[in-house]
């Protein structure tokens, strides 16, 4: 028995013991500066509070935002976990109210370099994550790039991230196709969700999505979904001024309260059973794509 069908029989077994597996998110945009990473750290505490255990993947190889906005430098990255002789509980660094978090560095980059059996013991060890969070949010590198396409084509549920200013709608859109394009790319695998920042009104996020999902329509035949939208507001940015959580520093301002509403709206039934496909599966996906 070759080592690959090992790991598939202790997959089976663990979904015979009825396993709970962790939901993944991965959060993207298609141009940086519009909140992606501030929505993944508020989204992480929200999560918390409402009792999830939570991860967050910080898979932006070029900034290191999550830990800015933490206040904590990690000692160790992914690549200390894949190279290194480290455990994976060892390379997971504590944020606020006990959230963990993951630096990618240029770990997920190096998988390429390994072979056929060192990628299923990477692959069937990160699926070991189930043991430390009921969620795993993956906060990816701006733009069109290779390693984004993977994280995004790899995942169940993807929040895309815009802001109304049409630089940032055409940048979206442009994600959106190089999804839609790929080969790997199956119908509605992954479902986006659209996620309209700094907007002045209700409407105007609706606007916003209503934009792009227009134009994804006509000239990709495909369909997205509004998960809702974060206000613009002058406390979220004094708090990412000053490497704060609006979330944690300002509860009661109205871009925290949105980011709650996000929170909830992601474990919903609907959403919930999607995501929940299984960190093995996912990993398995991603770098043997």
């Amino acid at each position: 028995m070759d080592q690959a069908q090992s790991l598939r029989n202790v997959v089976k077994a663990q979904n015979v013991n009825m396993v709970q597996e962790a939901k993944i998110f991965t959060i993207t945009s298609g141009k940086g500066g519009v909140g992606k990473s501030n929505t993944a750290v508020n989204l992480a505490l929200h999560f918390r509070k409402l009792g999830k255990r939570v991860i967050i993947l910080d898979a932006d190889f070029g900034t290191a935002n999550v830990e800015v906005m933490f206040g904590t430098i990690p000692k160790h990255n992914l690549s200390d976990y894949v190279f290194g002789d480290l455990e994976l509980s060892d390379i997971i660094t504590e944020g606020p109210e006990g959230i963990g978090f993951i630096s990618g560095g240029s770990g997920i980059l190096q998988l390429n370099n390994l072979n056929k059996d060192q990628l299923n013991g990477v692959i069937y060890g990160l699926s070991e994550l189930n043991n430390y969070c009921d969620i795993l949010l993956i906060d990816t590198g701006a733009g069109v790039s290779d390693t984004v396409l993977e994280f995004v084509l790899s995942s169940p549920d993807v929040l895309l991230i815009t802001t109304p200013e049409p630089s940032s709608i055409t940048d979206a859109y442009s994600l959106v196709k190089s999804v839609y394009k790929n080969k790997e790319y199956q119908q509605n695998q992954p479902r986006i969700h659209v996620v309209a920042n700094k907007v002045t009104t209700e409407d105007e996020g609706k606007a916003v999505y209503t934009k792009l999902n227009s134009v994804v329509k006509k000239f990709l035949n495909g369909n997205l979904n509004y998960l809702g939208n974060i206000p613009y507001d002058t406390i979220l940015e004094t708090a990412v001024r000053n490497q704060q959580i609006v979330s944690l520093s300002s509860p009661a301002s109205k871009s925290a309260r949105a980011y709650y509403d996000l929170a909830n709206k992601l474990l919903g039934n609907e959403l919930s059973d999607r995501s929940s496909q299984g960190l093995f599966r996912f990993f398995n996906s991603f770098i043997k794509k």
